[in-house]
């Protein structure tokens, strides 16, 4: 998708639906591993270390939206 985009929209993106901003910017095989690992941590919710890896996951995905 080149250069073209700024860094703020897929960040956006990005916070309102995980794994968006790596999509849009190309990077299909990153979005589909945030997707999986929102998927795993949403499982282990069920023993509370889920939410903590799903907030990982989610902070780590909307910078990395933003600074690639």
């Amino acid at each position: 998708m080149g250069g073209s985009k700024t860094h703020g929209v897929p960040a956006l993106l990005s916070f309102f639906i995980p794994g968006l901003g790596q999509l849009i910017k190309g990077e299909i095989f990153k979005a589909i591993g945030i997707w999986v690992a929102l998927g795993i941590s949403f499982v282990l919710q069920f023993v509370l270390i889920g939410y903590v890896t799903g907030l990982i996951v989610w902070v780590w995905q909307i910078y990395d939206a933003y600074n690639n």
